[in-house]
């Protein structure tokens, strides 16, 4: 069972400076390293866990893609949402230098730079969603309201079912 998190990650940090309410969870003493495990080890709604992707666009602009761990992120309508004609994956490799963050730790809030951000539509449909507090092992659990006090985004529909 998840416990809550003993330690601050920075993303923690950033909603406490910004008196955003968030739950926090600690599943770093577990197995789970995909999103569908981390879900079913919090005991949550993989439609309410959501993962955060970086991408980067024909005119090598950064994007950030924020969509449920039980879904992929349809590379045609992401394009669209960004205005752009074309967007691909950040090479993981590429991923630490550009946001501070590892692959399965990356967060939407506290990246080195800001990137235009998108969640997904399908976010609206609960009063919170949850996604990695910046570190491997660490979740947060926010609104999209108090979100919004943190960092700017948009919503689109960006996804597609596996």
């Amino acid at each position: 069972m998840a416990k809550q998190a003993e330690e601050k990650t920075n993303v923690m940090r950033v909603l406490d400076s910004k008196k955003v309410v968030y739950k926090h969870y600690c599943y770093a003493d577990t197995d789970a390293v995909s999103g569908m495990e981390v879900a079913g080890v919090l005991g949550q709604n993989p439609n309410q866990v959501f993962k955060t992707l970086v991408t980067t666009g024909k005119t090598n602009a950064h994007y950030v893609f924020v969509i449920p761990v039980n879904q992929e992120l349809n590379l045609k309508a992401a394009a669209k949402a960004v205005g752009e004609k074309s967007i691909e994956m950040l090479k993981s490799k590429d991923l630490l230098g550009l946001t501070g963050y590892i692959h399965g730790g990356c967060s939407p809030i506290g990246m080195k730079k800001f990137f235009t951000t998108v969640i997904d539509q399908s976010a609206e449909n609960f009063d919170t969603i949850l996604f990695s507090a910046g570190k491997i092992g660490y979740q947060v659990e926010v609104s999209l309201a108090d979100l919004q006090k943190v960092i700017r985004f948009s919503l689109a529909a960006i996804t597609e079912s596996f």
